[in-house]
């Protein structure tokens, strides 16, 4: 057991710094072909920290987990409104460009209600199974192109001046960066999920549960350092939008991606789960009118991490 909890923490120390190792020599690609800081925060930041959810699901979809491949997405997004928003709050006041609250939060919700309708197949046909199917992983990824359209569309009104490095990483860096930071993502995925099945069988926990909690928390940990800091140095709009982006980067995505691989069988448990993900993203919307408008302060960020802490308690006694 303490070989299996090693390698597992192991595995995620090597998605974090292959995450890092990602977003840094993107980001300097990025830069060195001008593209805006803005479309870096909105892409490159949110879906380069979403990465090891990508790998771990793709990877866990693949031998067959699709407990694992499903939970670690929807527990992903979950730990990310909750505890990651809940903390960045509490370090400051998180203020919320009014883009975000009409479009962008409102279309995270849409996502997970989107997933919701093409899991349940048994609502149209009772004698269909609930799978996600590779038709399915067409819709969730024709509403990812939306959403980069709209992104990108929206961009082009925005001409800021680019960022220069002082020191310029050169292209070999840039290469090794992005390879290494591959590299990782993809031993620090096979490690993760192969251990943490191992374990959750060893305690007798479910896939599910292990998917939602554990691999979940673990895969966040680059969403969780990225927007903790980033509340630290007063930088609302890129706290906030690591975590919507990668919200929605994760259902449309990393599902769709993931059930290009393989079928995912979809256990109807999980509608608690997304019912949980899409109050807790009503909730979130709730708070940027409440109080100080636009603002999710100190006291609502406390609230948010006590509702993870309760989603956990629930899991936990649900078994």
């Amino acid at each position: 057991m303490f070989l299996k909890v090693f390698l597992l923490l192991a595995g995620f120390a090597l998605l974090i710094k292959g995450a890092d190792f990602l977003v840094l020599g993107s980001s300097a690609l990025a830069r060195r072909f001008k593209i805006s800081e803005l479309i870096i925060g909105l892409t490159i930041v949110a879906f380069g920290t979403s990465t090891p959810e990508l790998i771990v699901s793709i990877v866990s979809a693949a031998k067959g987990l699709n407990d694992v491949a499903i939970g670690n997405v929807v527990g992903s997004n979950i730990f990310n409104l909750l505890f990651i928003l809940g903390i960045s709050a509490l370090i400051l006041p998180l203020t919320v460009q009014r883009s975000t609250i009409i479009k962008e939060i409102p279309y995270s919700i849409v996502a997970a209600i989107l997933l919701l309708i093409l899991a349940n197949d048994h609502l149209y046909t009772e004698k269909r199974a609930n799978v996600i199917t590779f038709i399915d992983g067409i819709i969730l990824f024709a509403f990812f192109l939306f959403f980069m359209y709209y992104i990108f569309r929206n961009m082009k009104n925005d001409n800021p001046d680019i960022a220069v490095d002082k020191k310029p990483y050169g292209n070999w860096k840039i290469l090794l960066l992005i390879i290494g930071g591959l590299a990782g993502l993809v031993l620090g995925g096979r490690i993760s999920v192969i251990n943490a099945v191992a374990i959750a069988h060893e305690l007798g926990i479910s896939e599910r549960i292990i998917g939602l909690t554990i691999i979940a928390a673990g895969t966040s940990l680059p969403e969780l350092a990225t927007s903790a800091v980033a509340a630290y140095r007063r930088n609302s709009d890129i706290a906030v939008g690591n975590v919507v982006g990668s919200n929605i980067f994760n259902i449309l995505f990393v599902l769709s991606a993931s059930a290009f691989v393989n079928p995912l069988p979809y256990k109807l448990s999980f509608n608690t789960d997304i019912t949980v993900l899409i109050g807790a993203t009503m909730l979130l919307l709730f708070f940027t009118y409440t109080g100080k408008k636009a603002v999710i302060d100190r006291r609502e960020g406390f609230l948010l991490m006590l509702g993870y802490i309760g989603y956990t308690v629930f899991l936990v006694l649900a078994g």
